[in-house]
């Protein structure tokens, strides 16, 4: 799928084009990329080219692909390579005070936060809550073991999106079956779902790529001095409906786990 060739790149060197938004090119007003470069970059574009979609803005920038929206997109894809689990080989294999959990958890999922500098991670009654509504064992003389870690983990990042209720009946056939179980533990659990996560990144990559540039086409006819508000409108009704399926998704098969006798 060669689509001409580019005489700065080297002689006779095949490229694809990179059209412009909305009228505006790249930096420098290159519109050229030469394949080879980056494999996930090449891979994208021949993947979007092949799907009919006009124009977009793609610029090499190390690993990272560069989407001209005043640099949101670019943002977003960055922030999705620096995501990263706490792994399980970081997580103290020793009881520890819940001073020592909170200031554990704090550290590790700071910058997750919204407001990294306002927000609060976890804190000590966070955790009595979430003892009280059984969401977590409790503690052994005051101590806490790494799979009541692993659990507060699982804890921040559902929390999000489902209800307390919805939580408990998520995690208590886990607690119920594999809370210290010699063959297989919360460890080993956390160890396998999050495992999955580098590749659940890219694919979230080109959906949101994908996303962006169908709203790039949107509010055509739509006056200059909108259109661009108009556009990002679309994105974010997109991705909240994606969002917003997704959560409808999980919200049923939690409760095809407890049926009968759940309360909200």
């Amino acid at each position: 799928m060669w689509l001409g060739e580019d005489a700065s790149a080297g002689a006779g060197r095949p490229v694809w084009p990179v059209h412009m938004h909305g009228g505006r090119f790249l930096p420098g007003g290159r519109r050229l990329y030469a394949p080879g470069r980056n494999p996930k970059i090449d891979f994208l574009i021949k993947k979007y080219l092949l799907c009919g979609f006009g124009y977009y803005i793609i610029e090499c920038r190390g690993v990272v692909m560069t989407i001209d929206k005043d640099n949101l997109l670019d943002s977003i894809m960055e922030s999705l390579d620096r995501i990263q689990h706490i792994k399980l080989e970081d997580i103290p294999n020793i009881d520890l005070y819940m001073d020592q959990v909170t200031t554990f958890v704090e550290k590790k999922l700071k910058n997750t936060a919204r407001h990294p500098e306002e927000d609060k991670i976890l804190t000590k009654t966070m955790i009595n809550n979430y003892a009280k509504n059984d969401l977590l064992p409790p503690p052994v003389k005051k101590k806490y073991s790494r799979e009541h870690v692993v659990l507060l983990i699982f804890i921040y990042y559902y929390k999000g999106i489902l209800t307390i209720n919805d939580i408990q009946a998520l995690l208590k056939p886990l607690t119920g079956q594999f809370f210290q179980n010699e063959n297989l533990d919360l460890g080993d659990i956390y160890e396998e779902v999050f495992g999955l996560e580098k590749k659940h990144v890219d694919l979230m990559k080109e959906d949101i790529l994908q996303k962006y540039v169908q709203s790039k086409e949107t509010f055509q006819d739509a006056p200059e001095e909108s259109r661009e508000m108009l556009q990002l409108f679309s994105f974010v009704c997109m991705l909240s409906f994606d969002a917003y399926v997704k959560k409808l998704l999980i919200e049923k098969i939690v409760d095809s786990m407890y049926p009968q006798g759940r309360k909200d």
